[in-house]
């Protein structure tokens, strides 16, 4: 799917997944550093459901990978076991580091040389 705009981007391979317009929060967080919380993203495929402990409680949740790359670019919340909690379910989050900004193109070069691992944190 190409988005229409400006976009987040996998920045591995540079496929479109997700639109500034469905940014729900920039204060999410997971191992390897800041993520993003989105209502929509496209261009992924999912892994399979899991209950993960997080900082915020238990969730179940799937991790979502690049239909292009196949790199791990975060999960989703499937449900969320606190009711608090209840606003993240179906929403996507993108970890910072596997995303890139279309302003952020020009400007950024990044290889990834490591193995893709599940995150297991949240705010």
């Amino acid at each position: 799917v190409e988005l229409e705009g400006r976009s987040y981007r996998c920045r591995f391979c540079r496929t479109h997944l997700a639109l500034p317009d469905d940014l729900v929060s920039r204060s999410f967080h997971c191992r390897r550093g800041k993520a993003y919380l989105f209502n929509r993203s496209v261009n992924i495929s999912m892994g399979p459901l899991e209950e993960r402990l997080m900082l915020s409680g238990m969730h179940t949740v799937a991790d979502i990978f690049c239909c292009c790359c196949g790199q791990n670019v975060g999960w989703k919340y499937e449900s969320a076991h606190e009711k608090a909690q209840k606003y993240k379910e179906g929403k996507f989050v993108l970890e910072r580091g596997r995303i890139v900004d279309e302003i952020d193109l020009s400007t950024e070069v990044y290889i990834d040389t490591h193995g893709s691992t599940s995150d297991t944190e949240d705010s």
